[in-house]
């Protein structure tokens, strides 16, 4: 059964930065896809803005080559692509100066919803919001979408913070983190709260433990000087890692909510355990046979950045005491996979001698590749020859289980929307970002203290030997990775 697409409100949405790459592949692309999908009213419009001496003419070449390099447009029909172009102009302005705010404002209607993307640096977040509140631009209904990082630490969160409240109040500022809208996501809170097969046990007495990977084959070639001044830990650990922690470990909140489910996410940040460092490895990839290592990508031979993360992580609270949380992401690895995999306790009495202890219950719920969610049972290996076990998975997978109106939607595509429908369950609240960079802080310092030098690992591996211990001193060992 395909759901039934219902247009948002008439908006103008602003998107500062639009001749940048992350407009250009993600941001247009899913406004360009929302639009086809029949989401836009009639009369909603998208404004282009940056630095660049462009007419509309000009942006909507630029927006048109995009969306057939990175929206499918080349297969799409020319009506579409023609139409949407209509809705799309362009006025320069500068983000620092006092140049194009004058023509900004002479654009905006006063009877459609008004959002502000901003997709540029951090840098400039306070400035392009003091400037839309002084030219009146914005108003006390408009949103305003920032883009990770949310500060490099605990000090410069608060500061950034401080900078967007300044001009808007919390309720209008949309933090976005692209994890959060992945469909696989917000599915890991479906099955939690719609169904009475899970949650009941979702909990120490019944899981045993957690792992949730972030891996990427990719290297930081191309970015590496910027990686360098962030690291895994502040990169994806901080942010991303945590979200799906929180999502796994929450509770039910009272209601389906922005702020009840956010509540619940604040809670269990704030119930983490100081990690210490002997749960704690860090790596670094080195050299590759077909391409350099992470200290020449950084461009930074003594670097001591690292490019993978593991940890084993402590939620001290009633639902998980004696639970352990075990992370891991990293660059370079052997495949590009994102999933959370709960382990399931082992049943209380073994009525069967031969059964291999490591094929247990184990629901992976998958981001990336192939979203979806797969438990893994043990059964009777069929056939005649007695009793027998073996492992099997009930899978479903969204490409398989879905028809092709019902796919997953990219993640900026349902979180544009909800911008404008003016829903923030699945953006980051302030005061969550903090609570995130107040435990962060310290493991960072702490690295900083010692000095040490993160532990090398090969290019297309699983990370450093050191980071398989986290999980065997334990008795338990990592998901392979894609296994």
């Amino acid at each position: 059964m395909v759901s039934r697409v219902i247009p948002v409100q008439k908006f103008d949405l602003v998107l500062f930065g639009a001749t940048g790459d992350l407009a250009r592949r993600k941001i247009l692309p899913s406004l360009f896809h929302r639009f086809q999908a029949g989401q836009f009213s009639d009369e909603s419009r998208i404004i282009g803005t940056s630095r660049s001496k462009l007419d509309g003419d000009a942006f909507r070449t630029m927006v048109s080559e995009a969306l057939c390099e990175f929206g499918g447009a080349k297969s799409a029909e020319e009506k579409d692509l023609a139409a949407f172009l209509e809705l799309v102009d362009y006025v320069p302005v500068d983000a620092r100066g006092d140049g194009g705010w004058g023509q900004l404002k002479a654009q905006m209607r006063p009877d459609a919803t008004r959002a502000f993307y901003l997709s540029v640096g951090p840098s400039l977040f306070g400035e392009i919001a003091g400037r839309l509140k002084e030219s009146g631009i914005a108003t006390e209904d408009s949103r305003i979408v920032v883009e990770k990082p949310f500060g490099h630490d605990l000090a410069s969160a608060k500061a950034l913070n401080e900078d967007l409240r300044a001009s808007f109040e919390e309720h209008q500022i949309y933090r976005i983190d692209h994890y959060l809208g992945k469909e696989t996501v917000q599915n890991l809170m479906a099955l939690r709260f719609a169904n009475s097969l899970f949650e009941p046990l979702w909990n120490s007495t019944h899981i045993d433990h957690v792992q949730i990977t972030v891996a990427e084959s990719i290297s930081v070639e191309g970015r590496g000087e910027y990686y360098d001044h962030s690291g895994a830990m502040r990169d994806m650990v901080q942010n991303h890692l945590m979200q799906l922690l929180c999502l796994t470990a929450m509770e039910p909140p009272s209601k389906f909510s922005s702020n009840a489910v956010r509540d619940e996410k604040v809670k269990v940040i704030e119930s983490l355990e100081p990690v210490p460092n002997s749960d704690i490895v860090r790596g670094q990839y080195g050299p590759g046979l077909d391409h350099a290592g992470y200290l020449e990508h950084a461009n930074n031979p003594n670097s001591r950045t690292e490019s993978f993360v593991a940890m084993k992580v402590q939620v001290s609270n009633w639902r998980w005491a004696g639970t352990p949380f075990y992370l891991r992401t990293g660059k370079c690895l052997r495949e590009r996979v994102s999933e959370i995999a709960v382990y399931f306790r082992d049943p209380p009495h073994n009525i069967f001698p031969n059964i291999d202890p490591a094929r247990g219950n184990v629901l992976v719920i998958r981001l990336q590749p192939d979203e979806g969610i797969t438990l893994h049972t043990t059964i009777k290996d069929p056939g005649p020859g007695g009793m027998r076990l073996t492992g099997a998975k009930l899978d479903m997978t969204f490409a398989d289980t879905l028809s092709e109106q019902e796919q997953p939607q990219d993640a900026y595509e349902r979180l544009i929307m909800d911008v404008i429908r003016g829903d923030q369950t699945l953006f980051m609240r302030g005061d969550e970002v903090e609570a995130a960079w107040a435990w962060a802080d310290p493991i960072i310092a702490g690295w900083d203290d010692r000095r040490h030098a993160p532990h090398p690992y090969d290019p297309g591996s699983s990370g450093p030997e050191e980071a398989l211990l986290l999980p065997h001193r334990d008795h338990r060992h990592w998901r392979r990775l894609g296994g």
